[in-house]
């Protein structure tokens, strides 16, 4: 599972206004037309462009959120550490 909050760089409780910030931010920077069709930045576009699609609709992220937490539950940090390390 993907951790759309560390892909956008922002805390769980963040606003809206604040995923949308860090979106916009993100899309410019990673954006595949500034870099030249590299596959790692399409790759990391894409990544932004999907957490924002959840993060940035309120029924999404509320699912999402639950998701997210039943998926972490119980899974002690190292194993989280490893997860994280592979986003």
């Amino acid at each position: 599972m993907k951790d759309f909050y560390y892909i956008l760089g922002i805390p769980k409780n963040a606003t809206t206004d604040e995923v949308k910030k860090a979106y916009r931010k993100l899309s410019m920077k990673f954006h595949p037309d500034k870099n030249q069709g590299d596959p790692f930045f399409e790759d990391r576009f894409k990544a932004i462009l999907e957490a924002y699609a959840v993060l940035s609709d309120s029924t999404k992220r509320n699912a999402y959120n639950a998701e997210f937490n039943s998926y972490f539950s119980g899974k002690s940090n190292h194993q989280y550490a490893n997860y994280a390390e592979q986003i």
